[in-house]
């Protein structure tokens, strides 16, 4: 097999084609870099990757001169790098033959580590000390870098070049153009995936800034995502700046339900707030980005208008009522309507529900009578699907980099999986709003009440409403118990995409405090005792349903368990 030396220790390439950071990584070695990233063209322009190269063939080794940028440089069979921690090497390995005239020159590793001391040098020669009220702090490669890598004491004794910032670059993202150390991954970015090639490179030498093109603010629907690739703080979210030192932030990670595509996201909260979704890097789902409709659609969590605590319809009134008083009443309430009319008792799951919520809510149904009918909620569709890169005209090139879905919801697959386990087929919302059906649960969990209202313009309003839903809509003003829904940020479960990518998630903020999630609702129903287990849950349903049999470990990967989607 190839094989690559790093600080002397061999590693197996495959047939891989890497560069050296890549190489170094596979052999547990960290190579420093600022403009290199894995989705982007190679430029080459930070220089912090500078390593020392060489060729070992037939025994001899032969090592450049100088150092090379381990970003541009690819590696082959017998390619040795040597990194600025030479010295940490394993002193168990036996050293490479070294040529006695490269090292009178210095010790392996003495040019690299200069060459990267010498670069953060140069990159903070005009860079502010802004780390106390920069939104970078605490997650900057720069201050991390200058710590690990520079020097302590800087040279400079002239005074610091200071362009003027631009807050006006974007509705959502502002420049701070002082800090900006020419990267240029944000311009790639622009050029390479969203096609929409807003920024650009003005000026040359000292002078040179990141700018968009007259009249063309950087107004994409991927534009969030040069704030991540942003290596330092030049570029800032206007959503998030200011708001919360990072270092507050818990991170968990979680799966965006902006769209079906199910995007992998950091979700970061601090005392049970959302303040910011971040991409997590996930081949089999999105990639390394997110779109804006995902990364700024949190917002609603947050909202005031939120139904915190369950209600029931008293005198024509909805009044707060305990879950303890509540639970039996549905029980009860629904029992009677399906010895009453078994036929006319439909329970709306909305594709919003994890795989597991949907299982215990038709197991309860399902329980009650065989004839109640289980039915998925409204299904918000917008537009088409809108895939970049983009050309000069809009239209989408290939390849298709990242697509942002036109169902705008993320689990319609999972649910109708259950649905189609339960029933042999997931009945739509369509079908029976208009019918004049006695009793309906209506299982919401809507982000946009406008979804539910679209739906239920002109429906028949059952004798018997329960609406759990995340805010009033037309559907909660007919119901006669009014019960609190969680988010995707408040609960654990699975969501499955159109790719049958099945991705479990963790809850990252406890929900109102007088809300219950629908698995625990569920759990109540049916009558069991304590608290809902998702996993527990997750492991009767892939025993139940064979669709959903990859799921029955207990330690599922972290880029989700990829069903087999039914061919045609």
């Amino acid at each position: 097999m190839p094989t690559v030396y790093v600080n002397d220790k061999p590693v197996e390439i495959g047939t891989k084609k890497l560069n050296c950071i890549q190489a170094a990584e596979l052999a547990g070695v960290f190579i420093p870099s600022y403009c290199w990233h894995e989705a982007l063209t190679v430029v080459a322009s930070c220089r912090m990757c500078l390593v020392e190269v060489g060729d070992l063939k037939d025994g001899k080794l032969a090592m450049q001169p100088k150092v090379l940028p381990g970003c541009q440089t690819p590696v082959k069979d017998g390619t040795v790098i040597v990194t600025g921690e030479y010295d940490k090497r394993d002193p168990q390995l036996p050293a490479l033959p070294y040529d006695p005239g490269y090292v009178k020159g210095g010790k392996p590793g003495e040019r690299a580590k200069k060459s990267q001391a010498d670069t953060l040098e140069g990159l903070l020669l005009n860079h502010p000390l802004d780390c106390p009220v920069c939104d970078k702090a605490g997650e900057c490669k720069l201050q991390d870098f200058s710590y690990k890598y520079g020097r302590s004491e800087s040279r400079m004794v002239d005074v610091k070049n200071t362009p003027r910032n631009k807050p006006q670059l974007s509705s959502k993202i502002t420049l701070f153009t002082d800090r900006c150390i020419m990267c240029t991954r944000c311009v790639r970015f622009t050029r390479e995936i969203s096609g929409t090639a807003e920024l650009m490179v003005a000026g040359r030498g000292h002078h040179e800034e990141i700018d968009t093109f007259p009249g063309r603010p950087l107004e994409n629907k991927l534009a969030g995502n040069v704030v991540d690739l942003c290596p330092v703080g030049a570029l800032g979210s206007k959503d998030f700046l200011y708001k919360q030192r990072v270092w507050y932030l818990k991170t968990s990670d979680g799966v965006c339900s902006g769209c079906s595509t199910g995007c992998s996201i950091h979700v970061d909260s601090n005392k049970d707030i959302v303040y910011r979704l971040r991409p997590r890097y996930n081949p089999d789902a999105q990639g390394h980005f997110i779109c804006d409709e995902g990364r700024y659609g949190f917002h609603f969590n947050n909202s005031s208008e939120r139904i915190s605590r369950p209600l029931m319809r008293i005198d024509c009134l909805s009044k707060p009522a305990l879950w303890s008083v509540i639970t039996p009443r549905l029980k009860q309430a629904f029992a009677e309507a399906v010895q009453k009319n078994a036929k006319g008792v439909v329970a709306v799951l909305s594709p919003f529900l994890t795989v597991e919520e949907v299982f215990l809510l038709g197991t309860y149904f399902k329980g009650l009578s065989q004839e109640i009918r289980l039915v998925l909620g409204p299904v918000p569709i917008v537009g088409v699907d809108d895939k970049y890169p983009k050309d000069v005209k809009g239209n989408s090139i290939e390849p298709v980099k990242f697509t942002i879905r036109a169902e705008k919801c993320p689990n319609r697959h999972g649910v109708e999986a259950v649905l189609k386990h339960f029933q042999g087929s997931a009945i739509a919302f369509s079908d029976v709003a208009t019918q004049g059906v006695e009793a309906m649960w209506f299982a919401g969990g809507y982000p946009d009440r406008q979804t539910v209202e679209t739906a239920s313009a002109g429906w028949k309003v059952p004798g018997l409403v329960v609406a759990l839903d995340l805010f009033p809509t037309a559907v909660t003003a007919a119901a006669a118990f009014i019960l609190p829904a969680t988010s995707s940020f408040e609960k654990d479960g699975t969501f499955v995409n159109p790719a049958g990518l099945a991705q479990t998630f963790a809850r990252s903020i406890r929900p109102p405090q007088e809300a219950r999630t629908e698995l625990q609702l569920a759990f109540d129903l049916l009558g069991r005792k304590g608290l809902v287990q998702a996993a527990t849950i997750r492991a009767e349903l892939a025993k139940a349903i064979p669709y959903f049999a990859g799921l029955a470990e207990k330690n599922l990967p972290a880029n989700g368990v990829r069903f087999e989607l039914a061919t045609v």
